[in-house]
């Protein structure tokens, strides 16, 4: 079993891509992945398992993707997550390998792997949740031209299409999937 969270400082940073990315290169791990939201993003239950692959929301990304499962956790506050969560729990093994798309979930896990999308390298416009996030990310995700690797004191993975990671990220996700 492993749990991956990807988060990110904003609308657009590229979140879902990179989810999308990791389950189609690590198709092999059978992936349920869970995007959590604050606000209403259409169906009213709290969980919503999405069952339709296509490009009309992000659950069915996931399942375009390869996902084997996608759900969609609509949580206001922390007593509404803890709800969420533990329906989620309900509904599914502990044993399956977990791919959530969140900065807040955080607050209630610890996850095997945390990379953090990074809409540019400012950092301009990020949301309030992206700073508290990002001092637990394993690795920083930035959107731009070409593909590269800056290492420092957590490594910086320059990305030209998050839904296709590449080579070197692929390998180092393996690597700390295996060896964490």
């Amino acid at each position: 079993m492993a749990v991956v969270v990807v988060g990110g400082g904003g609308r657009g940073a590229g979140k879902t891509s990179l989810v999308c990315g990791v389950i189609a290169a690590l198709a092999e791990r059978g992936w349920v992945a869970v995007k959590i939201a604050s606000h209403a993003h259409g169906p009213e239950q709290p969980v919503w398992e999405d069952t339709e692959a296509g490009d009309r929301s992000d659950t069915a990304r996931y399942l375009a993707a390869g996902a084997r499962r996608a759900f969609l956790l609509t949580a206001v506050d922390e007593a509404a997550m803890h709800a969420a969560l533990d329906e989620l729990w309900r509904r599914i093994e502990r044993s399956e390998n977990f791919i959530f798309e969140s900065n807040r979930v955080l607050n209630f896990l610890k996850p095997d792997l945390c990379l953090m999308v990074r809409a540019n390298a400012s950092g301009a416009g990020e949301k309030s949740s992206f700073e508290a996030a990002v001092s637990r990310a394993d690795a920083v995700i930035v959107s731009g031209s070409a593909d590269a690797l800056r290492d420092g004191l957590r490594p910086e993975f320059e990305m030209a299409r998050l839904e296709q990671i590449s080579p070197e990220l692929e390998q180092w996700i393996r690597g700390r999937l295996i060896y964490g």
